[in-house]
């Protein structure tokens, strides 16, 4: 054991070199000029001792990843693939997308088999029950090509608020996306936002005022974007992104595990 690791902890200047923050005399800095929290508490001791296996550390307000065992896998998922591990129907699940990694990942919430787009996939049980967590209320972006021509009545009708057999729901925003995108087959584009997290929810707005769907994507989860990820591929988070990712997740940390469901619902 060395004079920096001892039974009390780790020097955090090390910890976060480890992590690729910065160097260690850039992060004696960062120190002294109060950028760093441990735990929510902003640290000016330079030789402040951490444990990295359950301490938090924030730089700037954003979570640094301490635990490398912990994966984070952003996957565009096709249509026609269900959002488990292993179905018992025997039709396409994940498991295909998990193979390039050693651990055993998990798909955070679910997408419907005719949805597409982006799924996040980790080891990280405790982000992936805050992420799924309805009280939560991530934000989603979905883009859905749906039959008929949208008007702006309708698109206002979608974030003022409508009545579904479960309740009231409104979209967080909604817009029209050029119509020439989706064709001329008379259908249209639609952008929604949301942070609701029930049951095929999207599918349900849209065919209460009138505008079936037929196609779905989900182009953004919280902080990530899809980008250009092919649809059937799977990448690891940047680090960038996974600071994003922990920084939302932590926000909620005080959300008790037995309030959170096992199971997701699928959302679309």
């Amino acid at each position: 054991m060395t004079s920096e690791e001892t039974t009390e902890g780790v020097r955090l200047q090390k910890v976060l070199a480890n992590a690729g923050v910065a160097s260690r005399r850039v992060i004696e800095n960062y120190i002294v000029e109060g950028r760093i929290r441990v735990n929510g508490t902003v640290v000016t001791e330079l030789g402040r001792r951490i444990d990295p296996e359950n301490d938090l550390v924030d730089v700037d307000g954003v979570a640094i990843q301490l635990d490398v065992s912990k994966r984070y896998v952003m996957l565009n998922k096709p249509t026609g693939v269900v959002s488990t591990m292993k179905d018992e129907n025997g039709r396409p699940d994940l498991r295909r997308f998990t193979k390039d990694w050693p651990e055993r990942l998990y798909n955070v919430g679910r997408l419907d088999a005719e949805t597409s787009g982006l799924l996040i996939l980790t080891n990280d049980g405790d982000l992936a029950h805050v992420l799924a967590h309805p009280s939560f209320g991530v934000t989603k972006v979905y883009i859905a090509k749906v039959e008929g021509v949208v008007t702006p009545q309708t698109i206002a009708k979608l974030t003022a608020g409508i009545e579904l057999e479960d309740g009231p729901i409104a979209a967080d925003k909604a817009r029209l996306l050029d119509v020439s995108k989706a064709g001329r087959d008379g259908s249209s584009l639609v952008e929604l936002t949301l942070h609701s997290g029930r049951n095929r929810i999207v599918r349900r707005m849209l065919a209460a005022v009138g505008h079936p769907v037929t196609e779905l994507v989900r182009r953004q989860f919280g902080p990530l974007h899809l980008g250009t990820l092919p649809a059937g591929r799977a990448r690891e988070l940047s680090k960038i992104e996974r600071g994003a990712l922990l920084t939302l997740a932590r926000q909620d940390a005080g959300t008790p595990a037995e309030a959170l469901p096992e199971e997701p619902q699928e959302t679309q």
